[in-house]
């Protein structure tokens, strides 16, 4: 099953080609904190739910993915159901659960104001709040068509920064600890 679902890792990433081995990089910086939390062995298939976080932009036409500029009201309410989407397409497959609820919940907030829906605290589920920070760290330390990284010790101050408010402060602390000895992916 693992081939199958990278596979699906792959047609997502393909979609959305600026973003180069950020799936399998989140995957791994994913994993490594949850290595650090020591609840791996309690969400066996959370590193699934990281590859495939953004599985639901499938369901979300090219002309949003893709547009140069900023959307508007509407393309935004189409681009914030690519978690619901995701988390459906996920959820009737046995043993991925906890990769489905990472699906649905990775642009949710600490404090409840994220999507779909409000969750805030520990009612977002931990592999959801690990996969948020990673996935932040991952944006901020690469450079994308848009701008250029800012680099290991900015992205760690601002993740320490938005502790509390957009990501889980006990998550960043064991994150801002590990940074510095995150695995590498290689090409």
């Amino acid at each position: 099953m693992s081939g199958t679902l990278r596979s699906m890792a792959y047609v997502v990433e393909a979609k959305d080609a600026y973003t180069g081995q950020h799936l399998e990089r989140c995957r791994l910086y994913g994993v490594a904190l949850m290595d650090a939390l020591g609840v791996t062995s309690q969400y066996p298939d959370a590193e699934f739910g990281f590859l495939l976080h953004d599985v639901g932009k499938v369901g979300v036409p090219e002309a949003i993915l893709n547009k140069p500029g900023p959307l508007s009201a509407a393309e935004w309410r189409v681009m914030r159901t690519h978690p619901t989407i995701g988390y459906q397409i996920l959820a009737g497959i046995p043993g991925m659960e906890h990769a489905a609820e990472v699906v649905r919940c990775h642009h949710e907030t600490w404090i409840g104001d994220g999507y779909p829906a409000g969750l805030a605290g520990e009612e977002i589920p931990l592999p959801a709040r690990v996969f948020m920070v990673v996935d932040a760290y991952d944006a901020m330390t690469t450079d994308r068509p848009y701008r250029v990284s800012i680099g290991v010790d900015r992205a760690v101050d601002e993740l320490a920064r938005a502790a509390g408010t957009q990501f889980d402060p006990e998550v960043v602390r064991v994150f801002v600890a590990l940074a510095d000895s995150l695995p590498t992916v290689s090409v």
